[in-house]
């Protein structure tokens, strides 16, 4: 049987209201959510704020990773996450994350790039 990684989407989005790239702490409890909801185990984590406005997150899962990287000066963000299909196919979960990740930040897509791995 032929092994097919899983899916990895990356992507940039635009927000009408910049105050949801601005820090990082609402975010957080939002993946905290994400990860309980579709049953993920995270091994670690780092949350970093900008000095003046902006953050980066990387979450680091047994299943792979998720990350955001947003720059409210400019009203963008950039989101990716990999979910390995090591014990079942993992794609309708990343593309459920993503669409969450869009809702939740109100966001308009400018580019996603699927890659089946």
């Amino acid at each position: 049987m032929l092994y097919k990684p899983g899916l990895h989407i990356l992507a940039e989005f635009s927000v009408d209201d910049v105050s949801c790239l601005s820090a990082s702490a609402p975010c957080k409890l939002f993946f905290n959510e994400l990860v309980t909801e579709h049953s993920l185990e995270k091994v670690g984590e780092v949350y970093h704020d900008f000095d003046g406005a902006g953050f980066t997150a990387v979450i680091c899962l047994t299943e792979s990773h998720l990350s955001i990287h947003t720059w409210p000066e400019f009203n963008l963000a950039t989101f990716d996450i990999f979910l390995s299909n090591y014990q079942k196919d993992n794609s309708e979960k990343v593309k459920a994350i993503y669409a969450r990740v869009l809702e939740f930040f109100k966001g308009t897509e400018i580019k996603k790039t699927e890659l089946v791995r």
